[in-house]
């Protein structure tokens, strides 16, 4: 039987391009959107292409579709190999230039937190039964060196004035879940890790990025491969370590 994907927020930029480049792997890819048409026409370009896709539709803010997700995917495949958590927010009242610590209003951090780290939470404890039937599942959790707490405190780094603060602040949670949930699984055919993409052109990154969305998804798709089995509960860019 075919690898069965699960990539949210695939219906644009690094989660479809990651969908695209696990199904040319020869991975049945499951593409979440929220967005029912967008989705449709983000499967329909990889079809043309000849890749096995199909589009389910998830808010991953909402506990009733994440468990009718599970429940699908759970009665149609009976298992699920790869879990791609790539759909993720940054408000536009956090400027990449400054640091918005002493003025971030309660809803950005309440609204930024559910869609960057508690909706990870509840859909990756939602699926894990399925994952653990694999035989070498693979949990990818989407995050950015603007979590790192080492880059963000060294006034060395070219990345030290770059502080929006709910962003940066839950995607460290997210780093901390995969150490955690990592330590949970150990032992277990179950591998989670956190892919730093770079800075990548996207709606989130900017044209100013250097990076091709081409080159963003490869961190998640080579740690979603079976092959991957040297890094568990790490920070990864491109095949090395990323600090905590």
């Amino acid at each position: 039987m075919k690898r069965i994907a699960l990539v949210t927020g695939a219906n644009k930029g690094l989660g479809f391009e990651t969908a695209r480049q696990l199904g040319a792997k020869g991975i049945k890819v499951l593409m979440a959107s929220r967005d029912k048409s967008k989705g449709e026409t983000a499967v329909e370009k990889l079809k043309s292409e000849g890749l096995d896709v199909e589009l389910v539709q998830l808010e991953v803010t909402s506990n009733s579709e994440i468990k009718t997700l599970k429940g699908y995917i759970e009665s149609q495949y009976g298992k699920l190999d790869i879990l791609v958590n790539n759909a993720g927010i940054m408000h536009q009242d956090e400027p990449l230039g400054t640091n918005t610590s002493e003025n971030i209003s309660s809803s950005t951090l309440q609204n930024t937190f559910d869609v960057n780290f508690f909706s990870v939470v509840n859909l990756t404890q939602e699926l894990l039964p399925l994952l653990k039937k694999s035989d070498a599942g693979r949990v990818v959790n989407l995050s950015s060196i603007l979590g790192s707490n080492t880059v963000q405190s060294d006034t060395e780094s070219p990345y030290y004035s770059v502080k929006p603060f709910a962003y940066d602040a839950s995607k460290a949670a997210l780093n901390s879940f995969t150490v955690h949930l990592a330590a949970a699984l150990e032992g277990t055919n179950v591998n989670v890790n956190s892919a730093h993409p770079g800075w990548v052109k996207t709606d989130l990154g900017t044209d100013g990025a250097p990076m091709e969305v081409v080159d963003g998804a490869k961190t998640s798709v080579s740690l979603s491969l079976e092959e991957e089995t040297d890094f568990n509960g790490k920070f990864i860019h491109m095949g090395e370590e990323v600090a905590w």
